[in-house]
């Protein structure tokens, strides 16, 4: 971070931790219905370790570190099961523990975990901490979807913190989650109510079955969107996904291949169907880009890695300053926005 002459900063480095999840084989093991509490914590013990290594390399060159979209798990919302559910239960384990590397590093840490708010009541929640262990903030991601294989709607209640940017020592955060992505509406209110940056812990990706022209498609809409988020509301963003492929542990037909198949990144096989590997391969590509949606640093698409990113803060202004959208907005004409639908 730099700071100018009047004390602010002007300059923010920042750090996107892009990860892959791999299970153990216990998960394979014919038994494991009887040990799968015990599987559970192990794994989630074990990505959160790497994921603090990860934060400790990052913290070198950097004072806001990111995490990917529910990066303590496996990403579960493939199948409708309710044993996922006991996720929720190491919430508040989860964040103190992400506290004390927010402390330890001294870093602004903006995380994704599974919230147990009430019996019956569970969120999609990013949770903000300072750089002296304390929680910043937090949002409850607000869009959820209900596609096949991302069956969030079973699992989450949607938000109810609005869009509220989070105030933190490095500046505004205007932290969303994943399918928020797709929604300007969104991306609006929280540069409009004073995001320094626009923040999407992500997890997307497409399945092998699918052509290669229509993961391409679906690729550069992901990367669009967003950017068109950074122009019309001219601010930066930041989308940090998730990288390799995660199993649907639902599907039996799963169990039938060998491990070391099961857990590689881009590298099925090619004697094996990829119609009979049901899964996501979450496609990484994780990114940020600048005000004018011009890209600063981009990962690839088949490995973890650690994404950083140097941001003039001070273009913000620059470049509402040129390109007014907000000073041209026609509000009283947008009634209709408030409709479900309207011909």
């Amino acid at each position: 971070m730099m700071k100018n002459n009047m004390g602010l900063y002007n300059y923010l480095d920042i750090a996107l931790i892009q990860e892959q999840f791999v299970f153990d084989e216990l998960y394979f093991s014919p038994n494991i219905n009887g040990e799968l509490e015990s599987f559970h914590i192990r794994n989630m013990q074990r990505m959160k370790e790497k994921t603090k290594t990860h934060i400790e390399e990052a913290s070198k060159n950097a004072k806001l570190v990111l995490l990917q979209e529910l990066h303590t798990t496996q990403y579960f919302c493939q199948s409708e099961e309710t044993k996922y559910i006991e996720f929720a239960n190491s919430f508040e384990e989860n964040v103190d523990f992400f506290s004390k590397v927010a402390k330890e590093y001294d870093v602004v840490l903006v995380t994704s975990l599974f919230e147990k708010r009430a019996r019956g009541i569970y969120h999609n929640t990013a949770v903000v901490f300072e750089r002296d262990g304390s929680i910043a903030g937090k949002y409850r991601k607000m869009h959820i979807p209900d596609d096949p294989q991302f069956y969030e709607k079973f699992y989450f209640t949607p938000g109810d913190l609005g869009f509220e940017p989070i105030n933190t020592s490095v500046g505004r955060l205007g932290v969303l989650i994943c399918w928020d992505q797709w929604f300007p509406e969104a991306a609006r209110i929280m540069s409009m109510r004073g995001a320094d940056i626009l923040i999407y812990p992500t997890a997307i990706g497409w399945f092998d079955c699918d052509s290669k022209d229509e993961h391409k498609r679906q690729l550069e809409a992901w990367e669009i969107i967003q950017r068109g988020h950074a122009i019309a509301n001219g601010i930066p963003v930041a989308s940090i996904n998730r990288v390799g492929f995660e199993m649907d542990l639902s599907c039996e037909n799963n169990r039938n291949v060998d491990l070391s198949r099961k857990n590689s990144i881009f590298n099925i096989d090619d004697n094996i169907s990829y119609k009979t590997i049901q899964g996501i391969r979450f496609f990484g590509n994780s990114f940020v880009c600048g005000p004018q949606g011009e890209i600063l640093a981009k990962a690839s698409n088949d490995k973890e890695e650690i994404l950083y990113a140097r941001i003039d803060l001070e273009r913000i202004k620059a470049v509402r300053d040129i390109w007014p959208f907000f000073r041209d907005r026609r509000i009283e004409h947008y009634q209709d926005i408030l409709k479900i639908y309207s011909s």
